[in-house]
């Protein structure tokens, strides 16, 4: 097992240039490639499992690491995983063979090079998540940005090139402020060894304000949060439903995995200035994407302002700095990945069906397909945080910390429930029930065996998240105890000569 985190990082790579260098022409070459990219992520995903069923929860500690000389002057090809990072591995590896099912059948044109970028994408994807260096990471990190632009420009709606565009250049801007903090940091430490920057390096408090914020610029724009989240709606919308199920299911991840792995150990004093900053950019998401959310008659639109809504909880439950806002924060992205990426799968069935995401050609499903309603339905009420399903824990736990820690904010919080209750149920409502009155649902047919096969597995996992957390709370207690003691440190050893300064003043006036 010394390697298996590499094994899991590159063996997608491994499937990609096996398509590439296959033979075959049309169908056949497509239907190959189909074959492959299925059985590289299912590979995957068994070694993520693995993974996960060798993984020590009882130690803070990152495990099955791995390092080797790399570029030199402090910079090395170093591997690891921790509580905070190990479960968004495997969220990373089972999402993978449901997105390469749902484009089975959807994606006809050149589909050996879709499915080369999808794998090439898990990778990277995978390789954020594992990281131990400043500048691994970055590459992952930024490198993810190429296959999904390829991903929505080539294989995406009529307004393709917009969106494919808008989304590599928000994100880019960010993480070009990141490099900035990076360079800064090596310069400062010598080194880009995540491990060693954590227990050994102190910056100073002002010099931790600027990297803080540079940073907060790249993890901001990728989560999204407001009101940088423009390009998330658009790039949705004319995103294949495979693409759009990983970009709301691990690639808004990363912004909340960065700031916890870099932001609240790291720069605690900033982290500590900032946070009314992030509590009210964390409400204002909530309840302003909500409304607007209300008023979507477009179904992707309307879930893709619900994920910037709920990312909101996601934010405002780290820089609580409790440890039930940090974990609430932790299982509230991998229950939102599962949720949100069924959620783009069950509108991808319809528009396979219909070819139109409009709410009004829509009504009356449940005549007609009463087991797509009914999966439908467990991803609806997950959304919305009904207790029994994964989305309540997360939701829940992220506002019992703000609200030990601001009253106020989780008062606004909660109003976000309420209103995710009303457009979730609603476009439901407009979409399954009433009378089947249009013409062209007539005839329209429930699920197939291959989509129920992706759909029935999504909707029992959302339901053991629910009832179930304890083997996920497991794997992440022990670190996020461990990162918020960090955390508690660093704060007090940056305040301290601000308290002697204070206590000599006093002393001596």
């Amino acid at each position: 097992m010394s390697h298996l985190l590499s094994i899991i990082t590159f063996l997608p790579l491994l499937g990609a240039a096996a398509i590439l260098v296959m033979g075959g022409e049309g169908e056949a070459r497509a239907r190959n490639a189909r074959a492959i990219a299925l059985i590289t992520t299912l590979v995957d995903m068994a070694a993520s499992l693995f993974l996960w069923a060798n993984f020590d929860g009882s130690s803070a500690a990152f495990q099955f690491v791995e390092q080797a000389d790399w570029l030199g002057f402090g910079i090395t090809y170093h591997m690891g995983v921790d509580g905070i990072s190990m479960l968004f591995v495997v969220l990373t590896g089972v999402l993978m063979p449901f997105c390469i099912l749902a484009s089975w059948e959807s994606v006809q044109k050149r589909v050996a090079e879709y499915m080369i970028a999808f794998l090439v994408l898990e990778a990277l994807m995978m390789g954020v998540f594992c990281a131990l260096d400043l500048v691994l990471f970055y590459l992952f990190f930024e490198g993810g940005l190429i296959p999904m632009f390829v991903i929505i420009g080539v294989w995406g709606g009529q307004r393709r090139v917009y969106a494919s565009f808008k989304f590599f250049l928000y994100t880019l801007l960010g993480s070009v402020l990141m490099l900035l903090a990076i360079v800064a940091m090596y310069l400062y430490a010598g080194t880009t060894d995540i491990v060693t920057l954590l227990n050994s390096t102190h910056f100073p408090p002002e010099m931790q304000t600027w990297l803080w914020l540079a940073f907060f610029a790249s993890f901001a724009v990728k989560m999204p949060m407001w009101p940088v989240h423009t390009w998330l709606p658009d790039a949705h919308v004319e995103a294949p439903t495979a693409g759009s199920v990983i970009l709301a299911g691990i690639l808004l991840k990363m912004g909340g995995y960065g700031f916890l792995r870099f932001s609240l150990p790291m720069f605690a004093s900033a982290t500590d200035m900032f946070t009314p900053l992030v509590f009210t950019l964390s409400v204002v998401a909530i309840i302003y994407t909500s409304f607007v959310a209300l008023a979507q008659e477009d179904i992707k639109k309307l879930i893709a302002y619900s994920s910037v809504a709920h990312m909101g909880f996601v934010t405002m439950g780290i820089f609580t700095l409790t440890h039930q806002g940090v974990e609430g924060s932790i299982y509230q992205m991998l229950s939102h990945g599962i949720v949100s990426g069924a959620l783009f799968l069950c509108v991808g069935v319809i528009y396979d069906r219909m070819h139109t995401r409009m709410i009004d050609a829509y009504g009356g499903l449940v005549n007609r397909m009463p087991f797509y309603a009914a999966c439908f339905l467990v991803f609806t009420l997950a959304n919305v945080g009904l207790p029994g399903t994964g989305g309540f824990v997360g939701e829940f736990l992220t506002m019992l910390g703000a609200f030990k820690v601001n009253t106020w904010v989780a008062i606004f919080a909660a109003t976000g429930v309420i209103l995710s209750a009303a457009y979730m149920l609603y476009l439901y409502w407009r979409v399954v029930f009433g009378k089947l009155i249009k013409p062209s649902l007539q005839t329209i047919q429930d699920l197939s065996l291959r989509e129920i096969a992706i759909l029935a597995p999504l909707v029992i996992i959302t339901i053991w998240m629910g009832v179930y957390p304890k083997p996920i709370f497991d794997v992440t207690t022990a670190s996020v105890e461990h990162l918020l003691a960090q955390n508690k440190m660093a704060l007090a050893r940056d305040k301290a000569p601000k308290l002697a300064s204070a206590a000599a003043k006093e002393a001596h006036p």
